[in-house]
């Protein structure tokens, strides 16, 4: 699994990039067994240089997994938050397209039948 990570208005430190990593073995155990190639882009940071309060802290995540794209988005109050949400959601994401397709594979076609 390929990952990117660009930071908006912040700079990346390690514990962000590590927190990042950890969050991502999650999708990365979900995805490694079908595609081995997949791109996962992540974008953190503030949404704007001068809020300091409300929801300014942003993440949003790209996966690249046999041909499609899953996309999350998430601002939050706390940046490792909205990480952990937008996670989430692209797992979700994931989960839900791979029992798509299972379930359309068990459907014998009328035209087969």
């Amino acid at each position: 699994m390929e990952t990117k990570i660009k930071m908006l208005n912040m700079d990346l430190t390690d514990a962000i990039r590590q927190y990042v990593d950890e969050r991502l073995l999650a999708i990365s155990k979900i995805v490694d067994e079908y595609d081995p190639a997949v791109l996962v882009d992540v974008e953190v940071g503030k949404s704007t240089r001068h809020h300091n309060k409300g929801p300014y802290m942003r993440c949003e995540m790209n996966v690249v997994f046999l041909g499609n794209v899953f996309r999350g988005e998430e601002e939050r109050e706390d940046l490792y938050e909205a990480i952990d949400t937008c996670k989430d959601d692209i797992r979700r994401q994931i989960v839900e397209h791979k029992e798509r397709v299972k379930d359309e594979q068990r459907v014998p076609r009328p035209d087969k039948v």
